[in-house]
């Protein structure tokens, strides 16, 4: 049941996700350009994950170790799976363009949302009083 939940929660994840890259398109990337834009659409994205995830963990009260690693990494597989199969198949994308986000020297910060992903649930039982 907990998995059916973070899945839930990965959907808002996702929906969040698209929110922010309109924003990015709409507002950041007239003002700044595109390697600027996405890497403050990035980071934007990162906070409001962090806060989902936050939310999510105090709601469900999870402290377990091993279970909010598990959480993350089903987070950062099913992300990976949405990325390239969706990237790929739906939006025509090369699989060439779909490596390129996770090239931190090019400045593509797509690496630390899966980071986040994973870390973010064991921060936040962390934190949890």
């Amino acid at each position: 049941m907990l998995y059916l939940k973070s899945l839930g929660i990965w959907l808002i994840l996702a929906v969040s996700a698209i929110m922010v890259a309109a924003f990015r398109v709409g507002v950041l990337l007239p003002q700044f350009g595109e390697p600027t834009a996405h890497q403050l659409g990035t980071l934007l994205y990162l906070i409001v994950q962090l806060i989902i995830i936050y939310l999510f963990i105090r709601k469900m009260r999870i402290k377990n170790v091993t279970t909010l690693l598990g959480i993350g990494f089903f987070w950062v597989v099913i992300t990976i799976i949405f990325e390239f199969v969706f990237g790929h198949y739906v939006m025509g994308h090369s699989w060439q363009k779909l490596f390129a986000d996770y090239n931190l020297f090019n400045g593509r910060l797509w690496v630390l949302v899966l980071l986040n992903n994973i870390f973010a649930p064991l921060i936040s039982g962390k934190i949890i009083k």
